[in-house]
């Protein structure tokens, strides 16, 4: 068995795809989203402090603090390593259906209040659009590659 003396990190269809989702990461627009998202999340982890509804319930509080938490670090990641993260767009997405959805699942629908319900279901819609978008990012450079 012979072996070859070059790496798979030197393949040329590696270094392309490599640097098709460094390009389409350095865009202003994908550049906004990934700090749009950050704050989403930073926001969404701090909301049950900021909004007074910490002491009503920890279910929610922790989940918010979770998911928050969450949804910055992929943030962090689409920012500082798209080309191994792009995939996890729909995670965030679904974070945030989530989020939408948790005030009702997790306190039922006589406890919730209307900041709880009013931030969740807000920031929640921003995640998943934001989620999108990111998910967006990967697909539209698949698409160029398939056009070639």
């Amino acid at each position: 068995m012979t072996t070859h003396g070059s790496r798979i990190e030197e393949h040329p269809d590696l270094m392309e795809l490599r640097a098709r989702y460094e390009r389409a990461a350095t865009t202003p627009q994908a550049r906004a989203v990934e700090g749009l998202t950050l704050l989403a999340g930073l926001y969404l982890a701090v909301s049950p402090w900021v909004l007074g509804f910490f002491d009503t319930g920890t279910g929610l509080t922790i989940n918010n603090l979770i998911t928050g938490l969450a949804v910055a670090i992929l943030a962090l990641g689409f920012g500082s390593a798209y080309e191994r993260t792009h995939g996890l767009g729909w995670v965030v997405a679904a974070i945030g259906v989530w989020t939408i959805i948790t005030p009702w699942v997790v306190y039922g629908p006589s406890a919730t209040t209307t900041g709880t319900m009013i931030s969740n279901v807000v920031t929640g819609a921003v995640i998943f659009v934001l989620g999108l978008a990111t998910s967006a990012f990967g697909m539209r450079g698949d698409a160029r590659a398939q056009q070639r």
